[in-house]
Protein backbone atom coordinates (compact mmCIF):
# COMPACT_ATOMS: atom_id res chain seq x y z
CA UNK A 1 0.00 0.00 0.00
CA UNK A 2 1.33 3.27 -1.00
CA UNK A 3 1.45 6.32 1.67
CA UNK A 4 1.63 9.60 0.53
CA UNK A 5 2.25 12.82 3.23
CA UNK A 6 -0.73 14.33 1.31
CA UNK A 7 -0.65 17.50 3.61
CA UNK A 8 2.63 17.74 2.49
CA UNK A 9 1.58 17.04 -1.01
CA UNK A 10 -1.76 18.42 -1.98
CA UNK A 11 -3.03 16.39 -4.98
CA UNK A 12 -4.90 18.34 -7.92
CA UNK A 13 -6.81 15.43 -8.64
CA UNK A 14 -8.46 14.85 -5.38
CA UNK A 15 -10.85 17.60 -6.84
CA UNK A 16 -11.99 15.31 -9.52
CA UNK A 17 -12.55 12.33 -7.51
CA UNK A 18 -14.74 14.71 -5.23
CA UNK A 19 -16.56 15.45 -8.24
CA UNK A 20 -17.12 12.33 -9.42
CA UNK A 21 -18.38 10.76 -6.13
CA UNK A 22 -21.14 13.08 -6.30
CA UNK A 23 -22.57 11.40 -9.97
CA UNK A 24 -20.63 8.28 -10.25
CA UNK A 25 -21.29 5.17 -8.51
CA UNK A 26 -18.48 3.85 -8.89
CA UNK A 27 -14.85 5.94 -8.95
CA UNK A 28 -10.82 4.04 -9.86
CA UNK A 29 -8.35 6.07 -9.27
CA UNK A 30 -5.16 4.45 -10.97
CA UNK A 31 -1.64 4.76 -10.97
CA UNK A 32 1.95 3.20 -10.52
CA UNK A 33 2.70 1.81 -6.98
CA UNK A 34 3.47 4.53 -4.70
CA UNK A 35 2.20 7.44 -6.55
CA UNK A 36 -0.05 8.16 -3.73
CA UNK A 37 -3.42 6.63 -4.83
CA UNK A 38 -4.26 5.00 -0.94
CA UNK A 39 -3.12 8.54 0.90
CA UNK A 40 -5.53 10.78 -1.59
CA UNK A 41 -8.67 8.26 -1.37
CA UNK A 42 -8.03 7.99 2.56
CA UNK A 43 -7.35 11.69 3.45
CA UNK A 44 -10.13 12.74 0.55
CA UNK A 45 -13.02 10.76 2.64
CA UNK A 46 -11.53 10.50 5.57
CA UNK A 47 -14.32 9.71 8.61
CA UNK A 48 -16.93 9.70 5.83
CA UNK A 49 -16.96 6.30 4.56
CA UNK A 50 -15.60 3.12 5.39
CA UNK A 51 -11.97 2.17 4.21
CA UNK A 52 -10.90 -1.23 3.54
CA UNK A 53 -7.48 -2.36 1.80
CA UNK A 54 -6.50 -5.71 0.30
CA UNK A 55 -3.47 -5.37 1.14
CA UNK A 56 -4.56 -7.01 4.61
CA UNK A 57 -4.24 -10.41 3.82
CA UNK A 58 -7.74 -11.44 6.32
CA UNK A 59 -9.49 -9.19 4.03
CA UNK A 60 -7.90 -10.23 1.47
CA UNK A 61 -8.78 -14.05 2.37
CA UNK A 62 -12.49 -13.06 2.70
CA UNK A 63 -12.47 -11.12 -0.74
CA UNK A 64 -11.54 -14.40 -2.64
CA UNK A 65 -13.55 -16.72 -0.67
CA UNK A 66 -17.21 -15.10 -0.81
CA UNK A 67 -16.68 -12.11 -3.46
CA UNK A 68 -20.32 -11.93 -3.20
CA UNK A 69 -20.89 -12.05 0.66
CA UNK A 70 -17.96 -9.39 0.90
CA UNK A 71 -19.71 -7.01 -1.28
CA UNK A 72 -23.12 -7.54 -0.02
CA UNK A 73 -22.04 -5.62 3.37
CA UNK A 74 -20.40 -2.61 1.53
CA UNK A 75 -22.25 0.44 0.67
CA UNK A 76 -20.60 4.02 0.09
CA UNK A 77 -16.91 2.06 0.84
CA UNK A 78 -13.49 3.00 -0.10
CA UNK A 79 -11.38 -0.43 -1.40
CA UNK A 80 -7.88 -0.12 -2.20
CA UNK A 81 -5.84 -2.31 -4.25
CA UNK A 82 -8.81 -4.20 -6.00
CA UNK A 83 -6.50 -5.58 -8.62
CA UNK A 84 -5.57 -8.37 -6.17
CA UNK A 85 -9.43 -9.64 -5.97
CA UNK A 86 -10.67 -9.04 -9.74
CA UNK A 87 -13.83 -10.86 -9.37
CA UNK A 88 -14.78 -8.19 -7.13
CA UNK A 89 -15.55 -5.86 -10.27
CA UNK A 90 -18.36 -8.76 -11.29
CA UNK A 91 -19.74 -8.33 -8.17
CA UNK A 92 -19.79 -4.54 -7.85
CA UNK A 93 -21.85 -4.29 -11.51
CA UNK A 94 -24.44 -6.46 -9.92
CA UNK A 95 -24.30 -4.18 -6.65
CA UNK A 96 -24.95 -0.73 -8.68
CA UNK A 97 -27.01 -2.56 -10.97
CA UNK A 98 -29.23 -2.80 -8.33
CA UNK A 99 -28.75 0.57 -6.69
CA UNK A 100 -27.41 3.37 -8.89
CA UNK A 101 -26.94 5.44 -5.83
CA UNK A 102 -23.89 8.14 -6.54
CA UNK A 103 -20.24 7.49 -5.13
CA UNK A 104 -21.07 3.82 -3.68
CA UNK A 105 -17.88 2.67 -4.61
CA UNK A 106 -14.31 4.19 -4.58
CA UNK A 107 -11.66 1.88 -5.85
CA UNK A 108 -7.92 2.30 -6.07
CA UNK A 109 -5.73 -0.14 -8.47
CA UNK A 110 -2.61 -0.17 -10.32
CA UNK A 111 -2.58 1.16 -14.19
CA UNK A 112 -2.33 -2.01 -14.96
CA UNK A 113 -5.75 -3.34 -13.47
CA UNK A 114 -7.57 -1.45 -16.80
CA UNK A 115 -6.17 -3.98 -19.22
CA UNK A 116 -8.35 -6.78 -16.98
CA UNK A 117 -11.33 -7.79 -19.22
CA UNK A 118 -13.12 -7.73 -15.90
CA UNK A 119 -13.05 -3.98 -16.38
CA UNK A 120 -14.35 -3.08 -19.50
CA UNK A 121 -17.11 -5.69 -19.82
CA UNK A 122 -17.87 -5.08 -16.03
CA UNK A 123 -17.57 -1.43 -15.10
CA UNK A 124 -18.37 0.38 -18.83
CA UNK A 125 -21.13 3.33 -18.28
CA UNK A 126 -20.89 2.76 -14.02
CA UNK A 127 -17.50 3.80 -13.50
CA UNK A 128 -15.45 7.16 -13.76
CA UNK A 129 -11.91 6.41 -13.63
CA UNK A 130 -8.86 8.86 -12.28
CA UNK A 131 -5.55 8.22 -13.43
CA UNK A 132 -2.66 9.25 -10.85
CA UNK A 133 0.71 10.16 -11.73
CA UNK A 134 3.62 10.77 -9.20
CA UNK A 135 3.61 14.38 -8.46
CA UNK A 136 4.33 17.28 -10.60
CA UNK A 137 6.75 20.47 -10.47
CA UNK A 138 3.37 22.25 -9.68
CA UNK A 139 2.32 19.90 -6.63
CA UNK A 140 5.62 19.67 -5.06
CA UNK A 141 5.65 23.12 -5.13
CA UNK A 142 2.01 23.57 -3.79
CA UNK A 143 1.04 26.44 -6.42
CA UNK A 144 -1.44 25.25 -8.65
CA UNK A 145 -0.68 26.17 -12.66
CA UNK A 146 -2.78 28.89 -14.14
CA UNK A 147 -0.75 29.27 -17.80
CA UNK A 148 -3.69 27.46 -19.40
CA UNK A 149 -6.27 29.45 -18.19
CA UNK A 150 -4.42 32.76 -18.48
CA UNK A 151 -3.34 32.23 -21.84
CA UNK A 152 -7.32 31.44 -23.17
CA UNK A 153 -8.11 35.07 -20.82
CA UNK A 154 -5.54 36.06 -22.83
CA UNK A 155 -4.19 37.30 -19.44
CA UNK A 156 -0.55 35.91 -19.82
CA UNK A 157 1.86 37.21 -17.28
CA UNK A 158 5.64 37.19 -16.02
CA UNK A 159 7.03 33.96 -16.86
CA UNK A 160 8.25 32.12 -13.53
CA UNK A 161 12.37 32.26 -12.88
CA UNK A 162 13.31 29.05 -15.11
CA UNK A 163 14.89 25.98 -13.36
CA UNK A 164 18.42 25.46 -15.04
CA UNK A 165 21.39 23.99 -13.88
CA UNK A 166 22.21 22.03 -11.05
CA UNK A 167 18.34 22.51 -10.24
CA UNK A 168 17.00 21.04 -13.29
CA UNK A 169 19.37 18.21 -13.12
CA UNK A 170 18.18 17.46 -9.56
CA UNK A 171 14.78 18.14 -10.08
CA UNK A 172 14.89 15.48 -13.17
CA UNK A 173 16.89 12.96 -11.12
CA UNK A 174 14.39 13.52 -8.24
CA UNK A 175 11.13 12.63 -10.38
CA UNK A 176 8.18 12.84 -8.47
CA UNK A 177 7.59 9.77 -6.36
CA UNK A 178 6.71 11.17 -2.64
CA UNK A 179 9.47 8.77 -1.40
CA UNK A 180 12.02 9.51 -3.87
CA UNK A 181 11.33 13.41 -2.36
CA UNK A 182 11.97 12.30 0.91
CA UNK A 183 14.80 10.63 1.20
CA UNK A 184 18.55 11.46 0.84
CA UNK A 185 20.50 11.09 -2.33
CA UNK A 186 22.50 7.61 -1.43
CA UNK A 187 19.24 6.17 -0.68
CA UNK A 188 17.23 7.50 -3.30
CA UNK A 189 19.06 5.81 -6.46
CA UNK A 190 18.82 2.25 -4.67
CA UNK A 191 14.33 3.07 -4.10
CA UNK A 192 14.18 4.40 -7.67
CA UNK A 193 15.85 1.34 -9.29
CA UNK A 194 13.10 -0.49 -6.91
CA UNK A 195 9.87 1.78 -8.67
CA UNK A 196 11.81 1.13 -11.84
CA UNK A 197 12.34 -2.99 -11.30
CA UNK A 198 7.82 -2.99 -10.89
CA UNK A 199 6.11 -5.43 -13.03
CA UNK A 200 3.89 -2.31 -13.97
CA UNK A 201 7.06 -0.48 -14.98
CA UNK A 202 9.66 -2.83 -16.40
CA UNK A 203 7.62 -3.59 -19.10
CA UNK A 204 7.34 0.31 -20.26
CA UNK A 205 11.00 0.84 -19.72
CA UNK A 206 11.96 -2.04 -22.11
CA UNK A 207 10.20 -0.10 -24.66
CA UNK A 208 12.33 2.87 -24.34
CA UNK A 209 14.74 3.47 -26.63
CA UNK A 210 18.32 3.25 -26.08
CA UNK A 211 20.63 6.30 -26.41
CA UNK A 212 22.97 4.14 -28.69
CA UNK A 213 19.97 3.97 -31.18
CA UNK A 214 19.01 7.64 -30.65
CA UNK A 215 22.58 8.78 -31.04
CA UNK A 216 22.55 6.65 -34.20
CA UNK A 217 19.16 8.13 -35.16
CA UNK A 218 20.88 11.45 -35.05
CA UNK A 219 23.19 10.43 -37.40
CA UNK A 220 20.64 9.62 -40.08
CA UNK A 221 17.71 11.86 -39.84
CA UNK A 222 16.71 14.96 -38.27
CA UNK A 223 16.69 14.31 -34.78
CA UNK A 224 13.53 15.94 -32.83
CA UNK A 225 10.74 15.39 -30.16
CA UNK A 226 8.54 13.57 -33.27
CA UNK A 227 11.40 11.07 -33.60
CA UNK A 228 11.17 10.04 -29.80
CA UNK A 229 7.37 9.97 -30.03
CA UNK A 230 7.30 7.63 -33.06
Amino acid sequence: MDDTDHALFPRFSAELVATALKDTPVVMVTGPRQCGKTTLVRDLVAGNREFITLDDDTVLAAAHSDPTGFVRALDRTTIDEVQRVPDLLRVIKKSVDDDRRAGRFLLTGSANILTLPQVSESLAGRMEIVSLLPLSRAEIRGKKPGFLKAAFDSKLGKPAEPMIGKDLVQAVLTGGYPEMLRREDPKRARHGRGITQEPSCSGMYAKLPTWKSLIKCQGCCKFSPTTLAG
